[in-house]
């Protein structure tokens, strides 16, 4: 198939977090699995010519925004995994310092720049007479795409077959702009109603690309179903549940290179399912450089994250009193709000031989966390999604979650019946939910041969980008064109 990515961020080129890994990793999949993989982002201050050896593709031509004509060039650059990146160039609107705003606030003409980003992105396609079957946009920057796709006045023959996907990778962005901006996509204002692209009042990229978007997919399938609640949807839960046949959820994938307890040079010993006799050399450098009692019938439960409230801080530093009685050791790494730094920093202080804080982030230790915890936490109140809890499922550190998102796709509840399941999972976000899964998993810790099947459980899941891209291929093979009614005014 020939399958089209468009997006805002890609790794290495552009990215300012997950996405432009993500993006990268599931193109260069897609493509290893025999199919035609394109991708269109812009070419940011950041993507030099001469240092990615970029070629021009087309050296001019101009798009309409608003009363405009505003001039373009595209570059392109074939990778050497098969994908073929082209880059979107003007430079009033890429070449700045940050791809999206400064530490003050985001751009003011954000809704035009990707407003161009998008209608420059379809030219191009149409100049060069790319013929996409599938066009894979992602997040509120691509949003219109899906709805160009469907306009009436779409002329090139192509793209009244082409199939539109977006994958939202976080719904608190919507891309909603005032509706003075609405004139620049070129759209009739029959697109601007509340069943389309208004948003209380307001124009919306994301909600154009959810209403006209053939499949919208997220990236958990937990998280498609709770994006549906008013909880969780950000204001789209609505427009999601009219059409929850077509919203599905795909976990992300985790690159198995990059995080391989057998090669991991950053760790004390290296290890593997078959050696795991040689992990105990982390637990041991672990409870060493901490000072706690070096013994390996004593759980060691560890966290490594941003430490905020949304990440569970609020009911897990309430179970520390409880924990006091238990008989474990628990480390915890990370940097977040403030409020949590001196309230851990405080307990560290008053429980020195069974808790350990470090209040930085830093790579290396993560590493050996993951490779010398029995255990990790993972005790968020919602979360879309996330990696720590794949690296410690392939580092044998036994997941401890709230189940919620996509811990709550990739964690099953160890059986104790059947011996299947890779982890824990509590489903109240309470300080007692947690506590008592902790108390299972415990339990469970104290019988050998079942904590030893219970971490090759974990290690053996497959949680590899090969994995996530067949999941996409499927959905790339069997999604439907929909008819989205449009009245005029």
């Amino acid at each position: 198939m020939k399958i089209l990515f468009v997006t805002s961020e890609m790794s290495p080129f552009a990215k300012t977090g997950g996405l432009g890994e993500t993006v990268s990793a599931l193109a260069s999949a897609v493509c290893g699995k025999g199919h035609e993989v394109s991708v269109f982002m812009p070419r940011y201050r950041c993507i030099d010519i001469q240092k990615w050896g970029l070629e021009i593709e087309i050296n001019y031509f101009e798009v309409i925004i608003g009363n405009t004509l505003e001039a373009t060039r595209v570059f392109s650059k074939k990778l050497d995994d098969g994908v073929k990146v082209y880059f979107i160039e003007h430079p009033d609107y890429f070449q700045r310092d940050d791809l999206y705003g400064t530490p003050v606030g985001d751009y003011q003409d954000n809704d035009r720049r990707f407003t161009y980003f998008q209608r420059a992105t379809l030219k191009a396609i149409e100049y060069l007479k790319l013929r996409p079957e599938v066009i894979h946009c992602h997040d509120w920057q691509t949003g219109l795409i899906p709805v160009y796709l469907k306009a009436v006045e779409t002329k090139y023959a192509p793209f009244r077959k082409a199939k539109s996907i977006l994958t939202v990778h976080d719904f608190g962005f919507q891309g909603n702009f005032p509706p003075d901006s609405f004139p620049s996509t070129g759209l009739g204002w029959e697109y601007y109603k509340s069943d389309l692209l208004e948003f209380y009042s307001k124009f919306s990229f994301l909600k154009g690309g959810l209403v006209f978007a053939d499949e919208v997919v997220t990236v958990s399938e937990h998280y498609s179903r709770e994006v549906q609640t008013k909880e969780f949807g950000s204001g789209m839960e609505g427009v999601l549940a009219a059409r929850k046949d077509t919203v599905t959820g795909i976990l992300n994938g985790l690159d198995v290179d990059a995080w391989d307890p057998s090669k991991d040079r950053d760790i004390e010993s290296r290890y593997s399912m078959t050696t795991l006799s040689k992990r105990r050399a982390n637990k041991t450098l672990i409870q060493k450089e901490h000072g706690f009692a070096v013994d390996h019938e004593v759980p060691l439960i560890g966290l490594v994250s941003y430490l905020s409230t949304q990440k569970g801080l609020d009911i897990l530093i309430p179970a520390f009193e409880m924990f006091a009685d238990m008989n474990i050791q628990v480390v915890l790494l990370g940097t977040g709000e403030e409020l949590y730094h001196q309230v851990l920093r405080d307990l560290a202080k008053r429980n020195k031989a069974w808790l350990g804080v470090h209040i930085l982030f830093d790579l290396k230790m993560a590493r050996q966390f993951y490779a010398g915890c029995d255990m990790m936490f993972f005790p968020s109140h919602h979360e879309p999604s996330s990696l720590g809890h794949l690296i410690a499922c392939r580092y044998g550190a036994i997941p401890v979650a709230h189940a919620t998102g996509c811990l709550a796709d990739a964690i099953q509840p160890f059986d104790l019946t059947t011996g299947t399941g890779n982890g824990f999972l509590f489903e109240k976000d309470t300080t007692e939910s947690l506590v008592d899964a902790v108390k299972r998993a415990v339990s469970v810790f104290k019988k050998e041969k079942l904590w030893k099947a219970l971490v090759k459980n974990a290690m053996g899941m497959d949680f590899s980008w090969s994995a996530t891209a067949e999941q996409y291929i499927q959905l790339y093979e069997t999604v439907k064109r929909r008819t989205v009614k449009v009245a005029k005014v």
